[in-house]
This record gives structure tokens, sequence and C-alpha cells, in this order.
């Protein structure tokens, strides 16, 4: 079967991409914005095509001779209106498929009904109605799913957040609104099997591991871990409120908490038995087992994609390499390596961030991750993948890697918030460690924060580099 991948630097698509790269009978073709980014399977080849969904010159050739395609594309990083580039984006692949003779389109998203949906749920079922608008000429496979539980999600990092950190959890009403989680091993096993699932017409298909609600899953989770918990309702907790509250105590930014915040005030459940009709043979984990399998990724850095690796949102798309050139200020800082050797430094170099911390005045790294927690950004608190291993794309706490040269080259991208554009660069070459950051000014207000932060530069800089050294020579 010839196989069309969308969304395969995502968070369920770089999964699912291993697992159709490793199926002797699936010829498999990637669709991705920025190959850059993507990590390509070990083992069989792939085809690879940079495109996006807006742009059908890169639609066409990306369907052409393909039997079955994943749509795997979200919009929620785009911000204010991401419905209306859902509905475009969907159309458009539709459209290519259709006219490429493309005979099925397979599709996961999530639960719950348009009428009492929130904005971004809603828009996932217009973009399923989308994709199977046209019955009578492409079969459309639309999967359904509510939370889903792996290492990296955005419900497994909010939900594992929130029991390590807080004894008692204050939690507002929308904690017993019933949902239905699934492990990400278990919608990747669905995803999968629809290829081979006889299709005679479109077919909706919910998929869960049991109904449950919010609080239940943080009970459980806790003893998954081993903590005990208590969970206290507290009726003036406003959707805003919760949202900002998830803001601070988990990884993820404003955008994405209050949207799932806003997922949370309806039910999202399973509506119908037709994962048990087509698939009878298989039944999803429940939801104790899926928790514990993505605490041990965790513990034994397994992580395989996180949720944000990828999104529509500027933030995760990265710029072109040579855009510090653009850059207005610089703050240049040269070591000799000494007696240490290149590779000792660069591991040093690449294990920066996360758990490990900046290496110096971490309190003030923490200020500010708090700062820009507090003003919608993604703080300190995301951390890392892989607490060794970087790749491009990875997120470092409030950075990206932009560029990643093995033994050579680091480049992250600021994603914090800025009046302006900001990147870190560490370089190795000649018996030396150069490390530079960049600043490209916004107006006046970008070029007063760079003066301000100036004296602060001067101390954080400098021991950065010196430690950076020091940690490598031990």
């Amino acid at each position: 079967m010839r196989v069309l991948l969308t969304g395969a630097t995502g968070y369920v698509g770089r999964r699912l991409m291993d697992r159709l790269a490793a199926d002797p009978d699936v010829e498999l073709r990637l669709l991705v914005r920025n190959a850059d980014k993507l990590q390509r399977p070990a083992g069989r080849p792939v085809e690879v095509i940079e495109g996006t969904t807006f742009e059908p010159d890169s639609l066409r050739p990306a369907c052409a001779g393909i039997d079955t395609a994943y749509y795997l594309i979200h919009s929620l990083g785009a911000g204010a209106g991401f419905d209306a580039l859902e509905r475009r984006s969907a159309s458009n692949f539709r459209d290519a498929c259709i006219e490429a003779g493309v005979r099925r389109i397979i599709y996961l998203g999530g639960l719950g009904a348009k009428a009492t949906a929130s904005a971004h749920l809603r828009s996932r079922i217009e973009t399923g109605e989308i994709l199977s608008h046209r019955p009578d000429r492409i079969r459309t496979l639309w999967f359904r799913a509510g939370v889903v539980i792996g290492s990296g999600s955005a419900s497994f990092e909010i939900i594992r957040n929130l029991v390590q950190k807080i004894p008692v959890l204050l939690t507002p009403k929308w904690v017993r609104t019933r949902t239905e989680p699934i492990g990400i091993d278990d919608v990747l096993e669905y995803l999968q099997r629809g290829l081979r699932l006889p299709l005679a017409a479109d077919q909706t298909v919910d998929i869960g591991a049991g109904a449950m609600t919010f609080r239940e899953m943080l009970l459980q989770t806790a003893g998954v871990m081993g903590l005990r918990r208590r969970v206290v309702g507290v009726p003036l907790f406003s959707p805003r409120l919760s949202s900002f509250w998830l803001v601070l105590m988990t990884p993820v930014p404003s955008r994405i908490a209050r949207a799932l915040v806003e997922g949370l005030k309806s039910e999202t459940v399973v509506a119908s038995d037709a994962a048990l009709r087509l698939f009878p043979d298989f039944r999803p984990a429940p939801f104790v087992q899926a928790m514990a399998k993505a605490l041990e990724e965790i513990e034994n850095n397994q992580v395989v994609s996180r949720w944000c690796d990828s999104s529509a949102g500027a933030a995760c798309d990265l710029k072109p390499k040579d855009a510090i050139a653009e850059a207005v200020f610089t703050d240049r800082k040269e070591r000799s390596l000494g007696g240490v050797s290149s590779q000792a430094v660069w591991r040093t170099v690449t294990a920066i961030g996360g758990d490990r911390g900046w290496f110096a005045f971490d309190g003030l790294w923490r200020f500010r991750g708090l700062v820009d927690k507090i003003f919608g950004g993604p703080g300190l608190n995301r951390g890392r993948r892989d607490a060794a291993e970087l790749r491009l794309g990875d997120s470092v706490d409030f950075w990206k890697v932009a560029d990643l040269q093995p033994g050579k080259r680091l480049l992250l991208l600021a994603q914090m918030k800025l009046p302006g554009r900001a990147w870190l660069e560490f370089k190795i070459e000649g018996g030396r460690l150069v490390q530079t950051a960049y600043f490209l000014p916004r107006g006046l207000g970008g070029r007063l924060y760079w003066y301000a932060m100036l004296p602060a530069h001067v101390f954080i800089f400098r021991r950065l580099i010196s430690r950076i050294l020091a940690r490598a020579a031990l």
C-alpha cells in the first residue's frame, strides 16, 4: 500500500511514522513543512515532500499515486482564526486526494457532541465533516479520541505535574465531567489497523478505554505514582482562572490550557459501539496501565514525541537557519577548551536545561521563566524531551532547537515572550567554545529591553560558558 502521512513531526504523527515505516506492506511518503525537523525512521527509506496543506502545488505531488492518506494536522497553535485555517486545510487536502484518486482518508479527531463542544473540539468535528463530505468520491475513516495518555502528551503532562506538585488539589467543577482516556499506543494501533479495515462507506469510530472523570484520573495517577493526594472541589473556579492555574503548575501554555479546560466543560465519551464491531479482537488498555507505561518512559528517557514538537503556530515552525544575520545586538563569549575534549564539551552543551538547569544563576532563570508563564509564554517547566539527547525541533525550556550540527553547533531559538526575536548559539571550532546571544528588537521597546537586560547578561552569559567548560572537565 502506498501511504501518505501528514503531521509526521507532531505528537501522534511522529510515532505513527515509525510504525508505518516498519510495515513491510507499506510504501510511506511524508508531507512536512520542514524536512530538517524530521527524524527519519531507521531501516526502510521513506519519501519526503516539503509543503503544507495550504499549498495545492505541494499537495499534488504528495497525493499522487497514494492509496491511503492520513490527516493528522491541526491549527490550534495558530491562535485566533484557527478554525478557519482548519476548514481551509481540510478542504484543500480532501480535494487534492480526490483529484489524485486516493481511495481512503484516515483522520484522528476528538470526541464530543457538536452542539455542546468547545471551539477547539467543534473545529475538530467540522474537520471530520469536511474530510467526509464527498463519500461519492472518497472513503473517510474518522477516529474520535478523548484524552490521550502517553509520555509527552499535553493531557499526560498536565495530570502528572498536578499530581506530582500539589498534595491537596483544589479543583473546579469541571473535574467531575466524564471523558474517555486512551493510551497513545492504542490510538496508534487503531490508526494502523485502519489501513486494512474493509470500508464500503464512510465510517466514524469512537475509541476509548472507558469513561471516567478528570478527578478519577488524578486520584488513579496518584496511586500509580505512589502518592497520597486529596481532591477538593471549589465552585468559584472560572474556566479562565482554571487555565491560568494550569499554566503556572504545568508545562502547557495558556492557549492549550484554555482549550483543554473548555473541552472538559462538556462530556467527551464514546457514543457508539463501532470500535467493538469493527475491531472485535482489540481492546484498549485501562487508564492505569497507560499511565504507568507513560511514567516508565519518562523515567527511562524513552519519550518519542511531545505535545510541543510541532504546531501550526510560528513558534514551532522554525525559521531559516541564517536568520541570526538579521540580529541588531549580540553578546559573544569565547573560551579555549584547554585540555577538555570537544566531545565532552558538546555533551555538556547539549545537556543544558530541563532538570539539570542552566548551570549558573538558576534562580534568575526560574524567575524569568515564571514571568514568561504569567505573560503567556512557555516558561521553564516545559523542560526537555530527553535528558541527554537533542534533535532539531526539540523544546529546551523556553527555547527551541533551530539548528543542530553534531559536535559543532547548537542554535536555540527563544520562544519566551519578548519585544523581538532572540537566539542563543554554541559553536565548537578551532579548539574553542563560542557562545553568542543574538537579539533582533521590535521597535523602541525591544531596544530598551536589550539595554535593560545588559547588566544581567554580563553575569549570566559569562558564568554560563565558564560553567559549561567546568562541567565538561569533570
